[in-house]
């Protein structure tokens, strides 16, 4: 098969890179010629070739001294994806706020610094490279259909949805597209570890597969291919749009199997 090469001369920024997804991403970029910086608190699993930079997205300081390390080893930054965040179970009354606390500092908060400090990077790239310029957010089917025993985790995934769409419109003019992925129930080391807390780890998963309409959980290489269509020269005119990788469980209706 002929590797497309349409990341040529870009560069890139991964947060939550070294695992699951986000792991997923860097490598895709990487066979399709970027240079990418991974962003992660541990990157013992970062891809070969990547740049790594150690950072938790909860530290604002940290957060800026990575982003631009990855700028001025590159020379340039014109995508960011990111996707670092973390799971939470529950209905609004098996949390506490500490934990609610916790989990929208990751997942809504992390994206913000990154955003904030990567911005101008991306508005220096932008002048010099028009339609190659984007940031893209890993969402979740959760911002869009209601999921039980998914409170905190729906609420943060509902505000990356509205922030996406809010930064689209806010930066759209400068050249910067902002969109972003809402997987269904991917098989990534987060489910692997839910499963590995259930009664029966392996109904828990059939249960999972059977509400998505592929009877599947999705890969983490098909949530990449998403992510990566949005953030190269080829969506230069995709902004402030939700790609669900899903298995059609947003949108399709099936009637019961007979």
């Amino acid at each position: 098969m002929t590797v497309v090469r349409d990341f040529e001369g870009l560069c890139a920024l991964v947060t939550g890179g070294a695992s699951g997804i986000g792991a997923a991403v860097t490598r895709q970029l990487l066979t399709r010629g970027a240079r990418v910086a991974v962003l992660d608190r541990d990157l013992a699993g970062t891809p070969d070739g990547a740049l790594g930079v150690t950072a938790d997205v909860t530290d604002d300081a940290a957060v800026g001294a990575a982003v631009d390390r990855a700028a001025a080893e590159f020379g340039a930054l014109h995508t960011v994806v990111s996707n670092a965040g973390i799971g939470a179970v529950g209905t609004v009354a098996d949390n506490p706020d500490d934990e609610w606390r916790r989990v929208l500092d990751i997942n809504v908060l992390g994206m913000v610094r990154v955003a904030r400090h990567a911005l101008p990077h991306l508005r220096a790239a932008a002048a010099a490279r028009p339609g190659c310029v984007s940031l893209t957010h890993t969402c979740s089917i959760a911002a869009t259909a209601g999921l039980p025993q998914r409170a905190l985790y729906s609420a943060s995934k509902g505000a990356v949805l509205s922030l996406t769409l809010a930064m689209a419109a806010d930066h759209v003019r400068e050249g910067i597209r902002v969109n972003c992925v809402n997987p269904g129930t991917a098989d990534t080391p987060w489910i692997g570890r839910l499963l590995d807390q259930a009664d029966d780890p392996a109904a828990e998963r059939a249960a999972l597969e059977a509400r998505q309409p592929t009877g599947r959980l999705v890969a983490a290489d098909e949530v990449a291919a998403a992510i990566a269509y949005l953030a190269s020269p080829a969506a230069a005119a995709v902004t402030g749009t939700a790609l669900a990788v899903d298995g059609g469980m947003q949108g399709l209706r099936l009637r019961p199997a007979t």
